[in-house]
């Protein structure tokens, strides 16, 4: 199951060094809608290889404003505390695995 990351959680995350995922989405986004089940099944897979979750660009704007998120969905890709990758826009699953495989 995907995390929910707050700015907070989220910053914990990215600052402990591991494979960090976050989608940033809102609810009146409907490609973010469509991605988040894709998030899930990545999640789901990679659990406990990499932290992996959303992030309510509403409900949180310290790590948009931090990362520049300007367009949604966007997934953020970080390894030792460092964005390594990004990805915009509505993606397969293949795409998001071919981002993350070579963090791990």
């Amino acid at each position: 199951m995907a995390l929910q990351f707050t700015d907070q959680t989220a910053a914990e995350a990215i600052k402990s060094g591991e494979v960090v995922v976050i989608d940033f989405w809102a609810t009146w986004c409907g490609p973010c809608i469509k991605l988040g089940p894709v998030v899930e099944e990545l999640a789901e897979k990679y659990a406990g290889q990499a932290k992996i979750g959303k992030l309510n660009i509403d409900d949180e704007s310290d790590i948009v404003s931090e990362f520049r998120v300007r367009n949604i969905p966007t997934v953020l890709f970080f390894k030792d505390g460092e964005l390594k990758d990004r990805s915009v826009g509505l993606v397969k699953l293949s795409d998001l695995e071919a981002k993350l495989q070579p963090l791990l």
